[in-house]
């Protein structure tokens, strides 16, 4: 009969009694035990027919060939040593050429042609940034060409209100109340709105640009005026503008 613990002794006071305690103690009893049987189980699982061949392959892989390979023991004969290169002066291999082992389910030539699509890919990526960059090229190119051409008509266009109001300024000068062509003179700003549509239609019916009109102008204030709006002077005759005048338009004058 065991005899019964004293409960003023040290064991027993010294005993963990705090609540939920056991409870404790049999929840980690219970991992480990879990944790223990996981390691048996994983030591005594047994290897499946792939995983064995795999290891038996690379164990034969990575040892040197021996006699009772025929091959060996044919090259032995005729005077190859273990670690020798192949070849009459030694210039060939040393070791075997390495087995490619093919482990997947793809049929031959399956990775040559995913290879070559993901290059034809690649190359068609590299295109399209090619044909996207001449394109952004191009749009620059003409983007300046028409920054250029507005600038240029814009100049044109004040050459043309410059000539326009030294053409009226010299015909009034002699006494010309009434303009050769109408818009060889600057129009008033301040009109009615019927003859504003009047105007409208003869620079409609006119059909000329502003250079047309720059150089017909330009033309009619040398032969009548012996003037130059690019020099800005007013010449004696027609041989004293033909000499002294660089030429009849904005380019000769540059």
């Amino acid at each position: 009969m065991e005899e019964e613990e004293d409960y003023m002794s040290d064991l027993f006071i010294k005993q963990d009694v705090r609540p939920g305690l056991p409870m404790v103690r049999r929840v980690k009893e219970a991992i480990q035990k879990e944790e223990k049987q996981k390691e048996a189980n994983e030591k005594n699982r047994q290897k499946s027919i792939k995983e064995e061949e795999k290891e038996r392959r690379d164990l034969v892989l990575k040892s040197a060939l021996g006699n009772e390979n025929k091959g060996f023991a044919l090259l032995q004969k005729m005077g190859y040593k273990s670690g020798q290169a192949l070849g009459k002066s030694g210039e060939g291999i040393v070791e075997p050429i390495p087995l490619n082992i093919k482990t997947g389910r793809s049929g031959l030539g399956h990775e040559e042609l995913k290879k070559r699509k993901a290059e034809e890919k690649l190359e068609s990526y590299r295109q399209k940034l090619h044909m996207k960059k001449q394109a952004n090229e191009q749009a620059a190119d003409q983007f300046r060409i028409r920054f250029k051409t507005k600038q240029e008509e814009r100049k044109m266009e004040g050459d043309l209100r410059k000539s326009q109001r030294a053409c009226q300024q010299l015909d009034m000068q002699k006494d010309i109340d009434v303009p050769k062509e109408t818009w060889f003179w600057i129009e008033p700003e301040e009109e009615d709105k019927k003859d504003e549509e009047d105007k409208e239609d003869e620079c409609t019916s006119s059909d000329l640009s502003v250079s047309e009109k720059l150089h017909i102008l330009t033309a009619y204030l040398r032969e009548e005026h012996f003037y130059c709006i690019w020099c800005g002077t007013t010449y004696e005759d027609s041989e004293d503008l033909s000499s002294n005048c660089p030429g009849d338009s904005a380019a000769d004058h540059d």
